[in-house]
């Protein structure tokens, strides 16, 4: 157990790596979420732009 507590303590910089960690895990998940958000927008205006052909013709 005193292992998995001095991984923890990170040699006494655990109020560093902990939070820079978690920093980390929000940008990637927000990048993450933007990238969902914008693929689904450009599939919107994809089936748009079809739906607006097919009328046309």
């Amino acid at each position: 157990m005193t292992d998995l507590g001095s991984f923890l303590a990170m040699g006494g910089y655990a109020a560093y790596v902990w939070p820079a960690y978690g920093a980390g895990v929000v940008i990637l998940a927000a990048v993450w979420f933007d990238g969902q958000r914008r693929r689904r927008a450009v599939e919107r205006a994809l089936q748009a732009v079809a739906q607006s052909r097919e009328n046309d013709a």
